[in-house]
């Protein structure tokens, strides 16, 4: 099913007026915080929640697909990191009107959708809750067809900042093209500010730098997200620079804004890189939420989603806190019987989660079958 709901804004206001009762309740709580508390185990209220989860947040970066699969086709090396990093620029732009933040997966949750492209080719993507203390989410984004694998890892931490309350974006994009031996790109994120918390208005801001690294092509960029000064600067600014890591060459720069027009430029040769207003969103394919699993992220989180879209603040805190708790129960049990959690579709590797589907074949069509039994096919229920 094309997905009809859950789509936020692309050309959505920063900003936010927070009313006095919300705004009194956000006091209320920072009145309880010091500066550099971790937020993460902070019970935020409902009016901040943007209504999806992060795991289906983190598709935004899959909404442009033709840019990753045009990159592999690109026989040029450098060409392939400009478009690779172009496709990392592109999922920033989606977003929803004011300050929002996805819900915080719990434990074992996951989120899954496909795309099909205009070729008929597809796309499976699958993420989930793997860890809970830290919060990490792990995910997986396959095209065979197209010989593009994606797997990441996200850590957010979020912090009190005094009038602003920072998420650092932890973790790592790793990009390949399976067609390409040892061609991977590794991405890291930047990080999330909401300002305007205790006074003035609301406004969110991505900033600090963020990377784009290819070893095996000697490639990196650097991407610095500006924010705005007190007196000087603009929001949503970017700056980067494309070089070299043996030399330090600089063979691009990239400007502009994130959420509106980025420019590339190679000698004094300023062109549009990415543009926010004219690109258009691929739809992802959803399963109806009464066909998806108890523990997939719409159907888990639909009494929410359901209150904040007729604002009901009231009862969305209800059924929040119905799924948090019910969550806090299974995981003590666990606890009590010695039960290890242990994720369905990842696993632990080195630092990070790697998918568990092993062997995968070479050949696309065999392996976009392999690919989509692994996410979409239900496990048998212990006898």
């Amino acid at each position: 099913m094309a997905d009809p709901i859950n789509n936020p804004a692309t050309d959505g206001d920063d900003t936010e007026i927070v009313e006095e009762g919300n705004r009194s309740i956000l006091l209320d709580l920072i009145s309880q915080l010091t500066k550099g508390s971790d937020l993460h185990r902070v019970t935020l209220p409902t009016f901040v929640l943007e209504p999806r989860s992060m795991l289906e947040r983190i598709t935004d970066f899959m909404s442009h697909p033709e840019i990753i699969v045009q990159a592999n086709h690109l026989e040029d090396p450098v060409a392939r990191f400009v478009a690779v990093t172009r496709y990392f620029l592109s999922g920033w732009h989606i977003k929803p009107k004011g300050v929002k933040k996805p819900y915080n997966p719990i434990l074992g949750e996951h989120f899954r959708s496909k795309w099909t492209f205009a070729d008929g080719t597809e796309a499976f993507y699958v993420a989930e809750q793997v860890s809970h203390h830290p919060p990490i989410s792990a995910y997986y984004y396959a095209s065979p067809e197209n010989n593009i694998s994606i797997l990441g890892d996200l850590l957010p931490k979020s912090k009190f900042q005094g009038n602003s309350a920072a998420t650092l974006m932890q973790g790592e994009i790793n990009v390949s093209f399976t067609n390409r031996p040892g061609e991977e790109y590794f991405i890291t994120m930047p990080n999330v500010y909401a300002r305007g918390i205790l006074f003035g208005t609301m406004l969110m801001e991505l900033g600090d730098v963020a990377a784009v690294k290819c070893p095996k092509l000697d490639l990196v960029c650097s991407l610095d997200f500006k924010v705005k000064g007190y007196f000087t600067g603009t929001y949503n600014g970017i700056a980067g620079k494309i070089k070299r890591i043996s030399t330090g060459e600089v063979l691009y720069e990239i400007s502009g804004k994130w959420s509106d027009e980025l420019y590339i430029t190679e000698k004094g040769d300023k062109q549009i890189y990415f543009d926010a207003k004219t690109a258009k969103i691929h739809p992802k394919i959803i399963a109806p939420e009464d066909q998806q699993e108890a523990n997939e992220s719409r159907r888990l989180w639909s009494k929410l989603t359901a209150a904040l879209r007729v604002n009901n603040q009231t009862l969305a805190t209800e059924e929040k806190c119905k799924v948090e708790d019910a969550q806090r129960a299974r995981s003590k049990a666990r606890e009590e019987k010695g039960i290890p959690h242990i994720p369905r579709f990842f696993e632990p590797q080195g630092d990070g989660f790697t998918i568990k589907l092993k062997n995968i074949s070479s050949d696309p069509q065999v392996a976009k079958k392999q690919i989509s039994d692994f996410i979409f096919t239900t496990p048998a229920l212990s006898p």
